[in-house]
């Protein structure tokens, strides 16, 4: 028996989601064409080694999130004049499951490139075996329960997984019993004022939540990054703050990301809510300044900047 109303399933059915079972779905990536047919990587590839056409975008979490964030893609209750509990949370599929139908959809969002005279036929080969799983297309995947689970799932088929969060389940992360390629935590605000402002967690304790998660992020042995969607007008001062917050996650890498005018996020901010690259190289510079961190890579088509201690990132190779 599904939670959500099937309005909103027939709905994102329209905006090209692949629903996976009860809660789950795979998305096609824009540099997923972009590198079939333009020969066009995305940042992910540039920095970190990750084929952008072997890469499937999906979340375990599709209708659930302890956040309404002003700048999220996703749908989120009472857009489209749909309303759910986006924290009542179902029973959960088996992450088994989850993976086999995702690569599944995967391969039927790419069976519409077969013949297809503009893509790299060689790419093509290569994407009908994705070896990547970026789990942050929408929701907050730690809601899953099993979400270790599904990572082990993933990396038992030789796949790397980048697991973003919005660090507001601490417990889950504490509790990993097997941890991602890679860890993301998105850190939108410098203070809890801002994150009130810009996130609009469900939850009171969203901004402590938070703080939780960055003092145990040192604690994994996966590289771990700071994720700062930045937004023009909202969250692109208190550098000092953001330099706090990030002295006590100590992460591996910081990624300031550019808002990016596009999905249901339209319906909450304006076109010129999104910074240039030059604004997020700026903001880059001065994280830099505040921190330990040095600008390593940058990718303009993606409006983002690579920050670390190290001279170089790790590249994980996705045969």
């Amino acid at each position: 028996m599904s939670l959500v109303p099937e309005t909103l399933i027939e709905a994102l059915k329209k905006h090209k989601y692949h629903i996976v079972g009860r809660h789950s779905a795979v998305k096609r990536c824009r540099w997923l064409y972009e590198s079939l047919i333009h020969d066009r990587p995305c940042y992910k590839q540039k920095f970190y080694g990750i084929k952008s056409h072997q890469c499937i975008q999906m979340t375990p979490a599709l209708f659930y999130c302890t956040q309404r964030c002003l700048f999220c893609w996703r749908a989120q209750s009472g857009d489209l004049q749909i309303t759910w509990g986006e924290t009542q949370l179902p029973k959960w599929d088996k992450p088994e499951e989850i993976v086999e139908e995702s690569i599944k959809a995967q391969l039927e969002i790419l069976s519409g490139y077969k013949g297809n005279p503009k893509a790299d036929s060689q790419k093509f080969k290569e994407a009908l075996r994705p070896r990547h799983a970026a789990i942050s297309l929408t929701g907050e995947p730690t809601l899953y329960e099993p979400i270790g689970e599904l990572l082990h799932a993933f990396h038992r088929r030789n796949f790397t997984t980048f697991l973003v969060s919005n660090g507001t389940v601490p417990s889950a992360l504490a509790e990993l019993n097997h941890e991602p390629t890679q860890l993301y935590i998105s850190v939108c605000a410098p203070n809890r004022e801002i994150h009130r402002k810009v996130c609009r967690p469900v939850s009171a304790d969203a901004w402590e939540r938070l703080n939780e998660t960055l003092e145990i992020l040192r604690s994994f042995s996966c590289p771990t990054v700071i994720r700062i969607t930045a937004v023009r007008g909202l969250n692109m001062e208190n550098v000092e703050e953001y330099a706090k917050l990030i002295e006590k996650a100590n992460p591996t890498y910081i990624e300031p990301k550019a808002y990016m005018h596009v999905g249901f996020s339209r319906l909450r901010l304006g076109y010129q809510s999104m910074p240039s690259h030059k604004e997020i190289r700026e903001f880059a510079s001065q994280l830099a300044n505040a921190t330990s961190y040095n600008v390593i890579d940058e990718s303009e088509e993606s409006r983002v900047v690579l920050l670390s201690r190290l001279e170089k990132p790790i590249r994980f190779s996705s045969g």
